[in-house]
């Protein structure tokens, strides 16, 4: 399997298809690079070279103990970034993963990036402060480490089958594969990692990355995203993009690069090109 090591010695593994101008994949949690394949195979097979790695302590990549924040994630992606010598690179990433994009373009500079795309995306700040009203109870994320803790493997069920992609909205049609692929993603990652990472995407407040970013970025979101709840997210990162464009998707769930992945790989491949 193709992986690279990094400065402090975590195994990384990374997907590398195709040839072209690259787009490169960050993974939401607590999932990994497979949750990419709709737009993967899309986009290879539109000319593109399509890259995405397995986040540390996620998927195929080392169970760490350490360094499941934000800080290790952008480095990460960094390393990849330049062991595969990636340049005019357009960078998408999708809710934990969009905060990686973020910090990853604000600490390591726009010198390889052409563009990024943020969907259903964590940043600015998810969690209630005083500075940020609108942000959920640092309870709710406490909730989610308590879960699971207790019982992994039901809570990856939970998810999935619930909130993630809108399948507990009246009229929705669960997809059991689409369930368990996501479970299968979940299980494969490290406990630690996923534990250590709800703080991480959860309590890093990325205001500051946002208005460093000069490259062009799309920030797409749904507005039934029962995850990372529109009003707190998308609309607030867009203004303080200095090249933001917002895009809007009427009832669309979080996990919509999956439900959605026509719709939603269209506008992607649109705003590359233009």
């Amino acid at each position: 399997m193709p992986t690279i090591i990094t400065k402090d010695g975590v195994e990384i593994f990374y997907k590398d298809w195709g040839s072209g101008q690259p787009i490169v994949f960050s993974h939401g949690w607590p999932l990994s690079s497979d949750d990419w394949d709709a737009q993967m195979l899309f986009f290879v097979s539109h000319g593109f070279r399509v890259v995405a790695h397995d986040r540390r302590g996620h998927g195929r990549s080392a169970q760490v103990a350490d360094g499941h924040d934000v800080d290790h994630y952008a480095d990460d992606l960094a390393a990849v970034t330049a062991h595969l010598d990636l340049k005019n690179a357009v960078h998408v990433g999708h809710s934990t993963g969009g905060g990686e994009v973020v910090h990853y373009i604000a600490r390591h500079g726009e010198s390889r990036v052409a563009k990024a795309a943020l969907l259903s995306a964590v940043p600015p700040l998810m969690v209630q402060t005083a500075a940020n009203p609108g942000g959920l109870p640092k309870s709710v994320f406490d909730g989610l480490q308590a879960q699971l803790a207790a019982n992994r493997s039901q809570f990856y069920r939970d998810v999935p089958t619930g909130p993630f992609y809108g399948y507990n909205r009246p009229g929705a049609k669960p997809s059991e594969a689409v369930i368990q692929n996501w479970w299968r993603q979940g299980m494969m990652g490290g406990a630690k990692a996923h534990y250590d990472g709800i703080v991480a995407f959860s309590q890093t407040d990325f205001t500051e990355d946002l208005k460093k970013i000069t490259v062009p970025v799309l920030v797409m979101h749904g507005d039934d995203d029962q995850i990372v709840p529109y009003a707190d997210s998308a609309p607030l990162s867009a203004k303080l993009l200095k090249n933001g464009t917002l895009k809007t998707y009427k009832g669309f769930p979080h996990g919509m690069p999956t439900t959605e992945a026509e719709t939603i790989n269209k506008d992607l491949l649109a705003f590359i090109k233009g």
